[in-house]
């Protein structure tokens, strides 16, 4: 319970998005979040989650595709 929870607009400025992709994560339940009334909180483990778990990592090259140099 220690988590901070975000709003909508703090979470697209984390994601460098607007606010409509926030929004629309959770319409989809991609994200975890909490109601409180009509005001919609993310916690903002759910967001590093969300993060790390669509962080893409570089590909490492391999020298013998490209053969010897002349």
């Amino acid at each position: 319970m220690n988590d901070r929870y975000l709003s909508v607009t703090q979470v697209a400025e984390i994601l460098g998005t607007t606010v409509r992709f926030p929004r629309r994560l959770i319409e989809e339940r991609r994200i975890a979040y909490v109601k409180v009334g009509r005001h919609v909180r993310i916690p903002e483990s759910s967001v590093r989650e969300y993060i790390s778990a669509h962080t893409v990592e570089p590909r490492k090259r391999s020298r013998a595709r490209y053969g010897r140099a002349a």
